[in-house]
């Protein structure tokens, strides 16, 4: 039953994650970076702290005893993060909910199982798995298998974005992705992907918080929440800087007071978004208690939130009017990459 429960909640967290944009597209006449910083101080700053304080009590007196590593780990893993969130943005803004979503976290998903086993390789650490386990234990050569996988489903993804350019024409593209580019949106996927994944190593690194939630008696179902609200404060302060200076590059500083805009909508969805984003965290880490497998409970996340943003991808017609070859090929590209994840995710479980 736990673990029914466990992959219950990861859908609901996948489905808050790929459906987290969509508010978003109903902010009218702002900047990007106005609308997202305001999402942010939602999802980084105001939420994380009412889910603690409503799930465990006293969360911050576990916060103020934790030791100077555990909280310099877990928000420089935030940091790493935050720039992989913000560039997270801009990969949806120029791909669309489905190319973008597909590469990022394709990307996120390899880079979450492969990076840990590497480090340890190169520092050795008592009870953590080395790259050359991997390589030499059957459940590590499943995850390498899922993940060379998973980097050809990407390599196809990208292909069918190669063809949607070449057929789509101008009016088409702006109607299904308002700024559509390709290798802007590529790169930009990419580093978001790999640095994406440090949120994983950040819940790592902030288990010790976690753990003490649990030896107080509080529920561990909710024990991930305390360290959550340390973690977004990396998250939180990469962001913030960003749209700041694109506030002041762009003289965007207007968008926030500008009553020529529909200011209380413009907030209200800003807010939305940024609370539904939240959520992919709250229920992930319910998932996660139940499992008890991180890697496999990062992996399940992963291919239930591409599932979903694909889903919201064919609804806002993002590939309307290409070819039958094109959408064939997006097709495969993207159940490749779910047929990785859950290789990976196999691959975990039976280690």
């Amino acid at each position: 039953m736990g673990v029914i429960l466990g992959v219950i909640f990861h859908f609901i967290g996948g489905f808050a994650s790929g459906s987290f944009y969509m508010p978003f597209k109903k902010v009218k006449e702002w900047a990007w970076e106005s609308y997202w910083i305001i999402g942010g101080v939602f999802s980084w700053l105001i939420v994380p702290p009412l889910a603690a304080w409503l799930t465990l009590p006293g969360f911050s007196a576990i916060i103020k005893n934790a030791t100077s590593d555990t909280l310099f780990y877990t928000v420089l893993f935030g940091v790493l993060w935050g720039i992989g969130g913000l560039t997270y943005g801009l990969g949806v803004r120029y791909l669309g909910m489905s190319l973008g979503n597909s590469v990022v976290l394709g990307f996120c998903s390899a880079f979450g199982a492969l990076v840990p086993s590497i480090y340890y390789n190169i520092f050795p650490s008592p009870g953590k798995t080395t790259f050359v386990e991997m390589l030499t234990n059957t459940w590590g050569q499943v995850v390498l298998l899922g993940v060379v996988m998973c980097l050809a489903g990407i390599y196809i993804c990208g292909k069918a974005g190669v063809l949607k350019e070449r057929e789509m024409n101008e009016e088409d593209k702006k109607k299904s992705v308002a700024e559509f580019d390709l290798i802007k949106g590529l790169i930009v996927a990419v580093t978001s992907g790999i640095l994406s994944s440090c949120f994983n190593f950040g819940i790592e690194a902030g288990k010790p918080m976690a753990e003490n939630a649990v030896s107080l008696g509080l529920n561990p179902l909710f024990q991930n929440n305390v360290t959550y609200v340390v973690l977004l404060w990396g998250g939180l302060a990469t962001n913030f800087v960003w749209c700041m200076v694109l506030n002041a590059r762009n003289k965007t500083f207007g968008n926030y007071l500008d009553k020529k805009t529909p200011l209380f909508t413009n907030y209200l969805f800003a807010a939305l978004a940024g609370s539904t984003w939240f959520m992919q965290f709250f229920f992930y880490g319910m998932g996660e208690s139940k499992l008890g497998n991180g890697a496999s409970s990062w992996i399940l996340h992963m291919a239930f939130i591409i599932l979903v943003a694909n889903m919201w991808g064919i609804l806002l017609r993002e590939w309307h009017g290409v070819s039958t070859k094109t959408r064939s090929t997006i097709i495969v590209g993207i159940s490749t990459i779910i047929l990785s994840v859950l290789v990976v995710g196999y691959g975990n479980a039976i280690k």
